[in-house]
């Protein structure tokens, strides 16, 4: 069976699947988006990621592309016909096509673009029992990274450095020498006290859904969560360190620049953080 796409109100073939050449995300990344996974046949958190897009559409002046009712019909008939039971399903809104030009065009629709894809959860399981490797780069990303844009070039480029570092993530690091968060995750660390830390996410990084989560998730294994922040070197220096992110949950990291944390393994606290996600997480069946 082909690939199923939803772009601006049309099921289509994903092979085939397109927007116009002058699409304003295409021409200024003037857009924002969404990825929630699916595991077992469930969209995890759905009603939060909306909240999210709610958030970043009205951040960015852009209207609802259609009623947030409609927008979850469509979601879960996205993953219903791609025959999704384990993957994700992404979703992108632009402020529309128009004429090239810096100012908000008048009178144009946003445009609409819902994709799915199957992601064997074996591999994401394989790779938490080994845990990531993390490196730090500079901050240089714009100041608005609280709002899911698709301006993420920066992003591409450090997760690029990492991999040519045989890393598998990269987390920002401020002038203070504080870590903000990943590419594409958010950051954590435990103290040897056992207690979790994770940067405050009012200003200077993305509030991530599974870290909003992972709050719950914490309460509910009596685990005491504070929201501060953290340099690479306590990070270094710490009982464990882990990302969270819609797509790897909870995931261990055992090392940072080549430092290895703790013994180099996967400590029981975030693996415990990851078993428990999925009993505390909101799941609606596609």
């Amino acid at each position: 069976m082909p690939r199923i796409a939803y772009v601006n109100g049309r099921y289509v073939e994903h092979a085939s699947a397109a927007v116009h050449i002058e699409d304003r995300g295409y021409q200024f990344a003037d857009g924002v988006y969404e990825v929630c996974e699916v595991a077992q046949g469930y969209i995890v958190d759905m009603s939060h990621h909306l909240d999210r897009l709610a958030r970043s559409l009205s951040e960015l002046r852009i209207e609802w592309p259609m009623a947030r009712s409609s927008l979850k019909v469509v979601l879960a008939e996205v993953v219903r016909r791609n025959r999704v039971k384990n993957g994700l399903v992404y979703l992108q809104v632009t402020r529309g096509v128009a004429s090239r030009d810096f100012l908000f065009p008048a009178n144009t629709r946003p445009s609409i673009v819902v994709t799915s894809k199957k992601v064997d959860p074996a591999i994401a399981a394989k790779r938490a029992q080994n845990g990531i490797k993390v490196i730090t780069v500079p901050e240089n990303r714009w100041d608005r990274v609280d709002i899911k844009s698709v301006g993420l070039l920066p992003n591409v480029l450090a997760k690029e450095e990492a991999r040519a570092q045989g890393a598998q993530e990269a987390w920002f690091v401020d002038t203070d020498g504080n870590v903000k968060e990943g590419g594409s995750s958010n950051a954590w660390i435990v103290t040897r006290d056992g207690v979790l830390v994770t940067r405050p996410a009012e200003h200077g990084i993305l509030r991530g859904i599974t870290r909003t989560t992972m709050f719950e998730v914490a309460a509910k294994l009596g685990l005491k969560i504070e929201e501060r922040s953290f340099s690479v070197d306590e990070a270094k220096a710490a009982r464990e360190a882990f990302i969270s992110s819609a797509t790897t949950i909870a995931m261990p990291v055992v090392s940072i620049d080549g430092h290895p944390i703790a013994n180099g393994h996967p400590g029981s606290v975030v693996l415990s953080l990851r078993e428990a996600f999925f009993h505390v997480a909101e799941k609606i069946l596609a």
